[in-house]
């Protein structure tokens, strides 16, 4: 659950910053899906942590 909310997470952020930056579409959506990535595969690794110490 985390990797998702991280993705979902990171995916609004991108997009707002892309924004404020001025960027059209492709732009909100890189930054979207770059971000999104970023805190998706941070939030994996805090699971996977998370579940070895208290599973």
């Amino acid at each position: 659950m985390l990797a998702i909310g991280g993705f979902l997470l990171g995916a609004v952020i991108g997009a707002i910053r892309a924004r404020q930056l001025g960027g059209k579409a492709a732009d909100m959506a890189q930054y979207a899906f770059g971000i999104g990535l970023l805190l998706g595969v941070t939030g994996l690794f805090a699971q996977v942590i998370l579940l070895r110490f208290f599973g």
